[in-house]
């Protein structure tokens, strides 16, 4: 679902009053200019347009730093290669490979925007994890991914470290999804590491409820397809 700009520009708003109020530095930067052109990334993903929502929280509405949940950050988009490198596990999903942006990253986790179609708006996780992919959707909208963020600190999950100004969840040692759980958050929306091996029936459920195809997901030579898919749409872009 795409957000009108007013909700998406409130919701970032609310996150970030929430976050400066705990001590996480906003920096306001100029426009990032590194990136690549939007006519490129149509391009790229092989879309007629690609909405503003993205542009915006990309180029404007997140400054270039570790203010997400779990220290996640924004991506830079210059170059085609690692934009397509962090969908290389988008395996089983109900649209095709390429028609989404991605927005996030922490670790092996990747956060991406739907670009076109029925799924259009909605943000999509995978695990970059040779054995633990779990392509699943997040939110469906960006506004609703910052709206649940902005939860948990009314529900009290975000830990602080003396060691950096990260919104840390489970930094006891305590596994973060459990926690998320507790208190009655959704733990797909956040930059959590989510096994499936204690966590497969909800794993499972998520993955149902948003058309992931799991017998696909979980097969190598499914990924080993996407893979020369990739490499084939690499090599149309450079002609």
């Amino acid at each position: 679902m795409l957000d009108d700009m007013r909700v998406l520009r409130s919701a970032v708003k609310g996150y970030r009053a929430a976050a400066t109020a705990t001590g996480v530095p906003w920096l306001d930067e100029d426009d990032r200019i590194d990136g690549l052109p939007v006519d490129v990334l149509r391009r790229v993903f092989d879309v007629v347009r690609i909405a503003e929502q993205p542009i915006w929280l990309n180029t404007q509405g997140l400054p270039y730093g570790r203010v997400l949940p779990n220290g996640a950050f924004p991506l830079l988009w210059n170059n085609a290669d690692d934009l397509f490198g962090y969908l290389s596990f988008a395996v089983g999903i109900p649209f095709h490979w390429r028609h989404q942006l991605p927005l996030f990253f922490i670790d092996h986790l990747v956060f991406t925007f739907v670009l076109t179609g029925d799924n259009e708006g909605e943000v999509w996780r995978y695990q970059i994890d040779a054995d633990d992919w779990n392509p699943v959707r997040a939110a469906p909208s960006l506004a609703a991914l910052f709206a649940e963020w902005t939860k948990g600190f009314a529900a009290n999950v975000y830990d602080r470290s003396p060691y950096d100004t990260w919104l840390h969840i489970g930094y006891d040692g305590r596994d973060p999804v459990d926690v998320l759980l507790e208190r009655d958050l959704d733990p797909f929306a956040f930059p959590v590491y989510i096994s499936q091996y204690p966590h497969k029936d909800l794993l499972r459920a998520r993955q149902l409820e948003c058309g992931v195809d799991v017998d696909r997901a979980d097969q190598p030579e499914r990924q080993e397809e996407l893979l020369d898919a990739i490499d084939a749409a690499l090599a149309s872009l450079r002609r």
